[in-house]
């Protein structure tokens, strides 16, 4: 069964670059994609993206519930910003062009919609990149990754295991739900969602107790271990950088800095079609 956001070595060269190289991209990609409104630098990321998502080999399945759970806020934050701010886009492109009456001072017009529309597609930048970055990305050379460009190593390795108790969560939460059903709680869909919502409480607490039991053991035996005495370690999953490693690098940042040139140098980050 595949599990959710699980690291699975499908031996393409995405999971062949090293996990800092991964990582530097995963950063420079974020940053881009946070400082820049152009739509057509936007698109082009979304591109690359969904690009490196199908060389990737990553399954539907591995990342499904939470691109739904991404989706559901995005919506949430679209919704939000019209209601609080209707013509943000106005102000921003420097018109107003009313489409149709919606609600007393809540029109909808053009600039609007069409700022709106860069907010989803910023969500398309990233998103992909997070779960390329998490299913091709071993845990440990995660970790090695972090320590490497500067993060103390013990909070590297909390991060590490953090990443690696996703699955047995995963699987720790299916074992109290099918004993839940055995007793005679209905969990599955054929139950009504408020009172699937209702009995969720009956899989919550054990799984937090387990949780909480599991983390008790793993801090004793790294603190009988002498963990976090010395300021330095070595790490066994570190990948040497490649050719690759030097050819995503270089691609990336030379993007990255032609990205925000190219976004700024009209003055602004924000792109006007109408102007």
């Amino acid at each position: 069964m595949t599990k959710l956001l699980s690291y699975t070595d499908k031996g393409t060269w995405i999971h062949r670059l090293s996990g800092s190289t991964k990582l530097i991209f995963f950063l420079l990609w974020c940053v881009t994609s946070a400082m820049t409104y152009d739509t057509r630098i936007l698109l082009i990321m979304i591109a690359v993206t969904v690009t490196l998502f199908a060389l990737s080999k990553t399954e539907w399945r591995q990342i499904s519930a939470v691109f739904k759970i991404v989706m559901f806020f995005m919506i949430l934050n679209v919704v939000a910003i019209f209601i609080i701010s209707p013509y943000q886009g106005c102000s921003i492109y420097g018109s107003k062009t009313i489409l149709t009456s919606f609600l007393p001072g809540h029109a909808v017009t053009r600039e609007e919609l069409f700022y709106l529309f860069n907010v989803v597609i910023k969500y398309f930048t990233v998103t992909p990149a997070i779960f390329i970055f998490l299913v091709t990305t071993d845990p440990s050379e995660f970790a090695a990754s972090m320590n490497t460009i500067g993060i103390p190593y013990t909070v590297a390795y909390s991060v590490a295991i953090a990443l690696r108790y996703i699955p047995d969560v995963q699987g720790d939460y299916r074992r109290i739900r099918n004993a839940q059903q055995a007793r005679g709680i209905e969990m599955s869909k054929k139950a009504k969602l408020s009172e699937r919502i209702k009995r969720t409480s009956s899989i919550i607490f054990p799984l937090l107790f387990s949780a909480m039991e599991k983390i008790n053991i793993v801090s004793n035996a790294m603190e009988l271990r002498g963990f976090g005495k010395k300021k330095k370690r070595s790490w066994y999953a570190y990948r040497k950088f490649q050719a690759a490693d030097y050819i995503v690098l270089i691609i990336s940042g030379s993007f990255c800095v032609w990205a925000l040139w190219f976004t700024f140098r009209d003055g602004s980050r924000f792109w006007n079609p109408w102007g």
